[in-house]
């Protein structure tokens, strides 16, 4: 079995580039590039809004190499009145447990058709159709204890002379970490588990699925044994199907290194937004992955990609808000550049997250930029480059341009943060909290001990919400704990997950609503308690530097033609000119002697043709931002 991957291709030159696109006989030869609903859409998705998006890609993007339209998760739930994405008893499912479209936003899959027609329209416009899918078994289905399908007799799953059932085969103490109501491992070393996870992925075929992204199977809900048997199973298809596994934190490249053999992609964040700290983040996760050889390594039939997060640049909507796309992405220019260029030089799958029927100009030309995606697509050698150094323009730090709250939990400098991470209460070190009124509605919790210069980490008490006739929406008591007094998100507690400050602004405060995991209590010895986990929140000082060589970094990548990409990247909150010699780039490229030569470059997103270069390489970089150089050294 094997995959015609269409791929971008470029004739390169410094002055122009011509496009053409071209088929590859290996199975994900190079890195998938396509579109996802879930940075726009959240999961309330329906038929009409995604193949209007597919008809657009195919349009406007198609011509770079993007060919994946991809339904993110939750389109077996009902948009209903107290749906949403941890609830339970929504779900459509049918005789054997299996997840179906919703029919009221996926009117198509009525009569049991499922996704068919909806992947023959993708398809009809040279696209292929993938599908986000949950780890095993759903807790709806266990409820309901429905019989497995043999899809060998087209009956019931019978085996020891007993008909075989979802209880048998679903293990509770294994839910989804990040789902713990909707989800749960199955059994695989029995004949039924197996049977049920192949009824799923035979079924996925016959819709005609061309990507399937496996959630909540990696990270700290790593399911080896789950991997490993659809692996098996999507090499026994007659439909070639693209695999990929998605965590619930970041992993590291040796949890990886157990499965990157069995996909197509893997991804390597958790779930990641339009906030700089998540961007940032990405810096350290990539650079372990090129040093562990996992870019472009073995995959299932061809190779394997670890996966940087969809790029949520262009018109958004917020995780767990229920509304579809209407404000534009967070991060500033600059910022998204920075992200285009480390997802290219990483060479991670380029999955673009912004609502495609609004795709403006500018961000149009980010996510096609011809230099980008020739990278993407066939640079080689590529690594973080170490020998690279920063001098900060300007003593005083630049206000982030999108803190718009008067008190909100500050960002700290680049030399230290703080760490919240979960932990027992019996701990001595978790009775640090203290609360004091603000105003006659709102309260401030804060952590005892300052760090050094910088104010003490504060949160803000709030009341549980009510319903509109004055019941508690979450009568499990307790309170909900918000980052700013001006911004409706909580903090969410797990017992499977640490919180660091860059999740502030991402996976860790989601909106308020009626999650037993937003529940909070404050004991009378200054303990904070999740009354979800039972475990308490705890505190402490850490290097936040998040890069070496006073807060820039650098990677480095070869051309197909022998050029060489240098991307310098700062990671300061203040102008930096942050530069590398040419000499230095010999100790990342084996068998180019450069020290007594000159190069030609230019800066790719400025344009700006640097001439002979015989030293070094500098500019000047805006907060956050980077600069790409193309080189031709003889």
């Amino acid at each position: 079995m094997r995959i015609q991957l269409l791929s971008s291709l470029f004739l390169f030159s410094f002055s122009s580039f011509i496009y053409r696109v071209s088929t590859q006989p290996e199975h994900a030869s190079f890195p998938p590039r396509g579109w996802n609903s879930y940075d726009s859409f959240d999961w309330i998705l329906s038929e009409v809004d995604f193949l209007q998006s597919a008809e657009k890609i195919s349009q406007r993007l198609q011509p770079y190499g993007y060919e994946y339209a991809v339904v993110d998760y939750l389109w077996y739930r009902k948009n209903v009145p107290g749906a949403h994405p941890d609830s339970l008893g929504f779900d459509v499912i049918d005789e054997w447990g299996r997840l179906i479209p919703d029919p009221d936003r996926w009117p198509s899959s009525e009569d049991g058709k499922g996704f068919t027609e909806v992947a023959q329209k993708v398809q009809s416009v040279g696209l292929k159709f993938g599908i986000h899918v949950m780890r095993g078994l759903s807790r709806q289905a266990y409820d309901a204890n429905t019989p497995i399908l043999d899809t060998t007799t087209g009956r019931a799953y019978e085996e020891s002379g007993r008909l075989w059932r979802a209880k048998d085969i679903g293990i509770t103490e294994r839910a989804c970490g990040w789902m713990p109501h909707g989800f749960m491992s199955v059994n695989t070393k029995l004949g039924a588990g197996r049977a049920f996870l192949r009824s799923l992925y035979e079924q996925y075929a016959e819709w005609g699925v061309d990507f399937v992204k496996h959630d909540c199977v990696f990270g700290n809900d790593l399911d080896v044994d789950e991997i490993t048997f659809v692996s098996e199973v999507l090499q026994k298809l007659n439909r070639p199907i693209l695999y990929s596994v998605s965590p619930g934190v970041i992993p590291t490249p040796v949890m990886a290194k157990d499965i990157s053999g069995l996909v197509n992609m893997y991804r390597v964040t958790g779930d990641d937004w339009d906030k700089w700290g998540d961007v940032a983040a990405h810096f350290d996760v990539s650079r372990d992955f090129a040093a562990a050889n996992k870019i472009g390594a073995k995959g299932l039939l061809g190779k394997s990609w670890p996966d940087l997060d969809m790029l949520p640049v262009g018109w958004l909507t917020d995780p767990g808000s229920g509304r579809g796309p209407y404000r534009m992405s967070n991060l500033n220019l600059d910022e998204q550049k920075t992200q285009m260029t480390l997802w290219a030089m990483a060479r991670s799958p380029i999955m673009y997250g912004g609502d495609v029927r609004r795709l403006d100009e500018t961000t149009s030309s980010l996510i096609t930029n011809p230099f980008i995606l020739e990278i993407n697509s066939f640079s080689t050698n590529n690594m973080e480059f170490p020998f690279v150094t920063g001098t900060k323009v300007s003593a005083h730090k630049t206000t982030n341009h999108s803190r718009r709250s008067r008190r909100s939990l500050k960002e700290v400098g680049t030399s230290h943060t703080q760490f919240l991470g979960f932990t027992s209460c019996s701990h001595p070190k978790v009775n640090g909290w203290s609360i004091k009124a603000l105003d006659q509605d709102l309260d401030q919790i804060c952590w005892k001990e300052s760090m050094r210069s910088h104010e003490p980490l504060c949160l803000y008490k709030r009341k549980p919400l009510l319903t509109s006739d004055g019941r508690l929406i979450n009568n499990q008591g307790g309170f909900y704990l918000l980052a700013s007094d001006e911004m409706e998100f909580c903090l969410d507690a797990s017992p499977r997950k640490k919180r660091t400050s860059k999740e502030f602004n991402s996976g860790s405060f989601s909106p308020c609503g009626s999650d037993a995991k937003q529940m909070w209590e404050l004991s009378n010895n200054g303990s904070l308690i999740s009354s979800y986990s039972g475990l308490c929140v705890s505190v402490k000082s850490i290097d936040a530097n998040v890069g070496n060589s006073g807060g820039v970094r650098s990677w480095i990548a070869t051309g197909r033609k022998g050029e060489i990409y240098v991307a310098l990247f700062n990671l300061n909150s203040e102008k930096t000119v942050t530069s590398a010699t040419i000499s230095d780039l010999t100790k990342a490229l084996p068998g180019r002697n450069l020290k007594a030569t000159s190069c030609h470059g230019r800066e790719v997103w400025s344009g700006k043709d640097f001439g002979e270069i015989k030293d070094s390489i500098s500019m000047e970089l805006e907060m956050h931002g980077c600069a790409l150089f193309a080189l031709n050294c003889p």
